[in-house]
């Protein structure tokens, strides 16, 4: 019987982690340099809350990643949770009820995919574009238009900061690192891990790579329907078409984070500063009077820059064989 050594992140120097930590605090202090309220507490509060979004949707992106699948659903989700809480929330439902509505849309959205990956044996990449497409026109019907109203309770319970203190975003990320920390610690989380790197090992290991990799896509579709509803909370108001541009830095924020593509290795915590990284990088760019095209030229460069340190440390950590005589 076949076994296999499951690797939690480490930290090192060489990681991709660290290598975006460190990035992040260079670009921080260039944006700072610029423009001084950055240091203040309404400045990072504003940096945190620009974060928030894209932060808890590459959290949920990455549970997949990490079992070796593909996901695109998120945008379309997020679209939909989005266009649901400027309808709903200032109704009977209230925040609390709102919100269960859109972890509900959310985890469904992650069952069909996951139920059509692993019982019907479909492409990620294709059953999940369709689950996006399908999603993105669900909204439209909800809201055709931008507009709409988020109840008061989320713009402004869920942005700005605690006791003139400590930003509410803050506390989020930290609630969903620690979230992380936990669930990777799990026999689910293990096997997440496990089922990335060799399918057929977990497999004959005794994993059950079903269930395993239906969880990852239920939890990833829950994480952004909660996406959607802190978009509806920094917005205060409704656009269908608000999310479609975080495909992309979804994706980018995973790989800057050091979670390789092809499962099995990196993290959540990586993807947090990954998309930290990448919002104060439009920050320091539009501090610098840089051109907004500029923005995705220095977002793929980090990118390719973290895939090729990201490949070389997977090298590196491998160990050597020997030669034959």
């Amino acid at each position: 019987m076949s076994t296999i050594r499951i690797r939690l992140p480490r930290f090192r120097p060489s990681s991709g982690p660290t290598i975006a930590v460190l990035l992040y605090a260079v670009m921080y202090v260039v944006y700072g340099a610029r423009a001084p309220s950055a240091f203040s507490l309404s400045g990072v509060t504003d940096l945190l809350d620009n974060t928030i979004v894209l932060a808890v949707a590459a959290a949920g992106l990455t549970l997949v990643i990490l079992a070796g699948e593909f996901d695109l659903s998120g945008i379309g989700v997020i679209a939909m949770a989005n266009a649901v809480v400027a309808t709903v929330s200032t109704g009977r439902l209230g925040w609390a009820g709102t919100l269960a509505a859109v972890m509900m849309i959310g985890s469904t959205a992650g069952l069909l995919n996951g139920w059509l990956v692993t019982v019907l044996g479909l492409q990620s990449l294709a059953v999940t574009i369709g689950t996006m497409i399908a999603c993105e026109g669900v909204a439209l019907l909800i809201l055709s238009a931008p507009g709409g109203e988020v109840a008061d309770v989320i713009a402004n319970g869920l942005t700005g900061d605690l006791g003139h203190a400590i930003p509410v975003a803050a506390i989020l990320l930290a609630a969903l690192l620690a979230l992380w920390l936990l669930f990777a610690q799990t026999r689910t989380g293990i096997a997440i891990y496990a089922v990335g790197t060799d399918e057929n090992a977990a497999r004959l290991s005794g994993l059950d790579v079903r269930h395993t990799k239906l969880v990852a896509f239920v939890l990833a579709g829950l994480t952004y329907g909660l996406a959607g509803y802190m978009l509806s909370a920094e917005t205060g108001s409704g656009d269908p078409r608000a999310s479609d541009s975080f495909l992309l830095f979804m994706y980018a924020s995973v790989a800057i984070g050091g979670t390789s593509l092809t499962g099995g290795r990196g993290g959540v915590f990586g993807s947090l500063v990954g998309a930290g990284l990448l919002t104060v990088m439009q920050k320091m760019l539009f501090a610098l009077g840089a051109a907004e095209f500029y923005t995705n030229v220095f977002s793929g460069v980090i990118m390719l820059a973290a895939l090729f340190v990201s490949g070389l440390s997977a090298k590196l950590s491998q160990p050597r064989r020997r030669r034959p005589i």
